[in-house]
């Protein structure tokens, strides 16, 4: 059995479309399987043992969202995860994909992501650790989590890229730190704690779909080891998810759960009327009640 592990994830955003990355880690306990390695696990905070898989994923503004382009993690490959980004990033750009905004976790808020990201004329919003160092006043670097910030954002220049927008938001008990940049340096004063919460919102949406691939697509149940099988069963895996979200858009199912809930019930109804005649004494309620 594998157990499906999520660690980073990355979306990108427009004013037409957006699109995210996830890496999943597939914890496994074989140990003769194809493309199995040790990764760090943002969920665990430790290095696990398992697959890992990186998927980009899209969003537009009418709803739609589902992964457009992927890769498994493959240390012959000789690639880091950020590599991975670029690359799918720049593949959808040339099939002529036109996102407005990147949004990632703090994974991939290196400078070259940044930066990659910047040259394509793309908006940006990453996670950064509260470590990250940032300036307000010239000659002067402070963390980014030792900021008093208010709700609309702080412009600050992010060291070794330039200037961003800088916001800061609670999970539970947990503060988190963003940055945002833009094509264009005066869109910073046109960009509103909305925007920001709307785009924060929808790099969610990849967190819904990490949990539907996983509990309606069944991406972590298969016991192959080879590579080859290995990559057929994730990509007939996706290309469910992304079926599931075709039959929703076209108003033939309203939710994945409980059409997958309901697959069975005929089945399971019609093999307890074919089982249960002549078996009335295997069923509780039909003892009577002793008083003891």
């Amino acid at each position: 059995m594998l157990s499906f592990k999520c660690a980073f994830g990355l979306l990108i955003f427009s004013k037409k479309n957006y699109i995210a990355n996830k890496i999943y880690f597939l914890r496994v306990y074989s140990k003769h399987m194809e493309l199995v390695g040790h990764f760090w696990s943002g969920k665990h905070h430790r290095v696990v043992k398992g697959l890992n898989l990186i998927t980009l994923y899209y969003c537009d503004l009418q709803g739609r969202h589902l992964p457009i382009n992927y890769r498994i993690y493959d240390k012959a490959e000789n690639k880091t995860k950020n590599e991975y980004f670029r690359d799918m990033l720049a593949e959808v750009l040339e099939w002529g994909l036109e996102p407005g905004y990147v949004t990632a976790d703090s994974w991939y808020s290196g400078t070259d992501n940044l930066k990659f990201v910047k040259n394509h004329e793309l908006g940006s919003m990453f996670a950064v650790e509260s470590n990250r160092t940032v300036s307000i006043v010239k000659g002067t670097w402070v963390q980014v989590q030792k900021l008093d910030i208010p709700d609309e954002g702080l412009v600050v220049w992010l060291r070794d890229f330039g200037q961003v927008k800088l916001y800061r938001t609670r999970l539970k008990d947990e503060l988190r730190h963003y940055v945002v940049a833009f094509p264009k340096a005066d869109d910073h004063a046109t960009f509103t704690r909305t925007d920001f919460q709307r785009l924060h919102d929808q790099h969610w949406q990849i967190e819904q779909y990490h949990r539907t691939v996983k509990q309606v697509c069944n991406i972590e149940r298969f016991q192959v080891r080879g590579r080859v099988q290995i990559r057929n069963h994730i990509f007939a895996a996706l290309c469910g998810f992304i079926n599931l979200q075709a039959m929703q858009l076209n108003n033939l199912i309203d939710n994945a759960y409980r059409w997958k809930c309901g697959l069975f019930t005929e089945v399971v109804a019609k093999f307890i009327r074919s089982f249960t005649p002549d078996k009335e004494h295997l069923l509780p309620q039909f003892f009577p009640v002793v008083n003891a």
